[in-house]
């Protein structure tokens, strides 16, 4: 006899799954049975003792909520820091068509760079001749390794990380990030004939797996406005 009852026990024993199922194939199982939103206690997601259904679910709402607003203020403070950043581009922008003057390129866009992205020190080198010989003694011009070279031609997209063994002697020792920015020929976007390199103290400022939209059009800017020199 004592068989035949543990026998049913286990037959009518119902697995969490075949409650879930059915719950979701009986959506009104709550409308006709109200009153279960406030007999069952559950516990509190919060460790404030045992809440009703009810509550659990306004309490996961309430969650869901203040995650959504955290998700909308961190895309509106991006959106305004991108709205800062465009500016001090388009500001630099008005600056190079302004600029008439070789001489001054080189400071106007360390300047720049200082401003736009807080870099400590930024360079730009040039490895093919200028058009104007009278110009291939200033230091954009001067001499750099074969492989370092070899090595920016080679990127497809402007490099941000660590300072590479190949520009050792380039920058200060001191920084601490850095991005190398190719500088394309006009109308030849594969042929690259320069770069612009930056570094700053601060390790986060250049990552490996930052956005590169506003580093390729600073390359682009200079590129265009190096363009009647080489």
């Amino acid at each position: 006899m004592q068989e035949d009852q543990s026998a049913q026990i286990q037959t009518s024993t119902i697995s969490a799954s075949q409650v879930s199922s059915y719950l979701r194939s009986h959506p009104d199982f709550f409308e006709t049975h109200a009153s279960l939103l406030t007999e069952i206690f559950l516990p509190s997601p919060h460790g404030s003792g045992a809440i009703s259904l009810t509550e659990r679910q306004q309490l996961a709402q309430r969650d869901k909520i203040r995650a959504t607003e955290n998700i909308v203020a961190q895309l509106v403070a991006f959106g305004e820091q991108n709205d800062i950043t465009s500016q001090k581009i388009h500001d630099f922008s008005v600056k190079l068509l302004a600029n008439q003057a070789f001489a001054l390129l080189p400071q106007l866009i360390a300047t720049s760079m200082e401003q736009v992205f807080a870099v400590t020190q930024s360079q730009i080198r040039i490895w093919i001749n200028p058009s104007d010989a009278s110009l291939v003694q200033e230091a954009i011009f001067t001499p750099l390794p074969t492989a370092f070279c070899e090595w920016i031609s080679s990127l497809q997209a402007p490099y941000c990380g660590i300072k590479p063994d190949l520009a050792a002697d380039l920058m200060q020792d001191h920084l601490q990030s850095f991005a190398f920015i190719p500088l394309r020929q006009a109308g030849e976007p594969h042929k690259i004939y320069g770069v612009l390199m930056l570094g700053a103290e601060d390790a986060e400022r250049f990552k490996a797996d930052m956005g590169l939209m506003y580093l390729k059009r600073i390359g682009d800017l200079i590129s265009a406005a190096l363009s009647a020199y080489v």
